[in-house]
């Protein structure tokens, strides 16, 4: 039997039992990356976190009943402003293009690093693909055809070559949600709280761009009702337009469920809790209006902030990490640990101290050697299926370890994102990523055991003081053997 999997839910504010719309065709859609610079840390948190759901969905349905949709943002301000700096005398949209590919593959390096499965990990040839990854570029034509519908729904509406929504007019629809019912606030609270666009062509504050036209040398296609001025999409649009593509029109004949408005939901929706409004809440507004639907997805999941060393990260402060930055002195599984001891929910304090307590953790389960198999073991699934409640999955772990149960652990933690390496070779990584000479350091222990079996205890002392130097942990143990380790 399946086990009862619970989640919080953001849009009801509580925490409920999960019901696929179809059990054979779980949809989970997370917004992705926008292609411009380096990923920080605190862009890796949902990534870890929808990874972990998305391998918890696939033990708990079955590997080809669950499809995950994690998008690409490459077209974006922030991308035409990153080109024009970084390459001002080459042709903008060459500028962009390089910036934008250069950006994803280091995107999907550092990605890979941390453990997550990635479509090639899980796609099969000649199958309906169940991790996809599209770009926003290459559905300007979904985009575009949402964008006509909200027209002719009379909740959008032309103004100086821009398309706006009104959040007015979607308040004269039936059968879609008020806007500002997700992230529970009214209008005026909406406005107020808002980085407000203010522009004389809107007929309220409160609406939203969905398509404008494109500066000198911006990236533009042809705009919708008619206007003649080429343009681009708002951000929002996007997202409404990918997760249409990939999780409503791609499931039309492959959905067992026959309610023709349950047909126009998916079932989970994720990112990070800063995205609730304005982002999300205008992909409710757009989707819901467009395809005259009461909800866009079942479930809403979003992870909470990080924060280092207790402070809000910020280049200002000088606390402001890339996950590249990062990975130059940690191994990716540290980061991917350090990550999942707090609650996805839950604030992180990211901190120097954490990072060395999972690297710790990673040595003692390496240093196990057990081989062999991935799965979970029930208890595991148990502390997951409960909102992935990762600090009970963790306690969990060390049950396991602390039983001496090291084959069934290694099967958890592979099918976590774990022990993906040898332990030989991550022990040698490790000591060469720290700039230690293993065999310098041999040697001046097998003289140092020489030392000890003379007596020669200054000598022993002395090679010890100049291992200390090196950054190295001795540890004489009670079988006579002496291991060491690597220092922070």
């Amino acid at each position: 039997m399946a086990p009862r999997l619970r989640l919080y839910n953001t849009l009801t504010r509580s925490k409920d039992e999960f019901v696929p719309i179809d059990a054979g065709a779980v949809r989970l859609y997370v917004c992705g990356p926008t292609v411009y610079d380096f990923a920080h840390i605190g862009n890796a948190r949902p990534i870890i976190v929808f990874d972990l759901l998305f391998r918890l969905l696939r033990h708990v349905y079955g590997e080809a009943a669950v499809t995950y949709v994690r998008n690409i943002t490459d077209v974006d301000d922030k991308i035409n402003a990153r080109a024009a700096r970084t390459y001002p005398d080459m042709p903008h949209n060459d500028a962009i293009r390089l910036v934008t590919q250069a950006t994803e593959e280091q995107f999907h390096a550092d990605i890979r690093a941390l453990g997550v499965l990635m479509p090639e990990d899980v796609n099969e040839p000649g199958q309906p693909p169940r991790f996809v990854e599209p770009r926003a570029t290459e559905h300007i034509a979904e985009m575009r055809m949402i964008i006509e519908r909200l027209i002719e729904r009379g909740v959008a509406y032309v103004a100086e070559v821009h398309v706006l929504f009104s959040v007015e007019a979607m308040g004269r629809l039936s059968g879609v949600p008020r806007y500002g019912a997700f992230s529970k606030r009214s209008l005026d609270e909406l406005l107020s709280g808002a980085r407000v666009d203010v522009a004389p062509y809107k007929r309220d504050a409160m609406d939203f761009v969905l398509w404008k036209p494109s500066g000198p040398g911006d990236p533009a296609w042809p705009s919708p009702a008619g206007i003649a001025t080429p343009g681009r999409p708002g951000w929002h649009i996007e997202c409404s337009a990918m997760s249409w593509k990939h999780l409503i029109q791609a499931f039309e004949t492959r959905l067992t469920c026959n309610d023709p408005v349950e047909r126009e939901i998916f079932d989970i929706h994720g990112g990070g809790i800063d995205l609730v409004f304005p982002h999300h809440e205008n992909e409710i507004a757009q989707s819901c209006c467009a395809f005259d639907a009461p909800r866009m997805a079942n479930v809403w999941m979003h992870n909470g902030f990080l924060q280092v060393e207790g402070e809000k990260m910020s280049k200002s402060l000088g606390n402001f990490f890339t996950i590249n930055e990062l990975l130059a002195d940690w191994p990716g599984e540290v980061l991917r640990l350090n990550m999942l001891r707090t609650h996805y929910r839950q604030p992180i304090d990211w901190t120097v101290k954490g990072l060395e307590e999972s690297e710790k953790t990673l040595d003692r389960w390496y240093g196990l050697g057990a081989e062999g198999r991935s799965g979970f073991t029930d208890p595991v699934i148990e502390a997951l299926s409960d909102d992935l409640n990762t600090p009970k999955m963790l306690a969990e772990l060390y049950a396991l370890d602390n039983q001496g149960s090291h084959g069934e652990l290694a099967a958890n933690l592979r099918a976590l994102g774990f022990l993906s390496e040898s332990a030989e070779a991550w022990t040698a990584r490790r000591r060469s990523s720290l700039q230690v000479e293993p065999e310098k350091v041999e040697a001046l222990i097998v003289a140092r055991k020489d030392a000890r079996a003379s007596k020669n205890w200054a000598e022993s002392d002395r090679i010890r003081d100049e291992l200390a130097g090196l950054g190295v942990v001795v540890k004489d143990n009670k079988d006579g053997t002496t291991t060491w380790e690597v220092a922070r």
